[in-house]
């Protein structure tokens, strides 16, 4: 079963370890996700847009998190 689409509300409230895994998570799953429509065996193509918004999302968090900090300590 397809996951639903995580809300970037959902991101900020976890740590910083947390994101960390789930953006590997999500690398690994991303490689598969290639490698499957490569080779002709992708069902569910909608997928391939989720996983790269889901790590854009983390990504966005984790950066303003760096910014946050950056700022911060000057």
């Amino acid at each position: 079963m397809a996951k639903t689409q995580v809300k970037a509300a959902e991101v900020r409230v976890k740590t910083d370890k947390e994101l960390e895994d789930r953006i590997l998570e999500l690398r690994k799953e991303q490689f598969n996700l290639r490698f499957q429509k490569a080779t002709g065996q992708l069902a569910n193509t909608a997928r391939v847009t989720a996983v790269r918004k889901e790590i854009a999302k983390i990504q966005t968090v984790i950066g303003e998190r760096q910014r946050k900090a950056a700022g911060s300590a000057k």
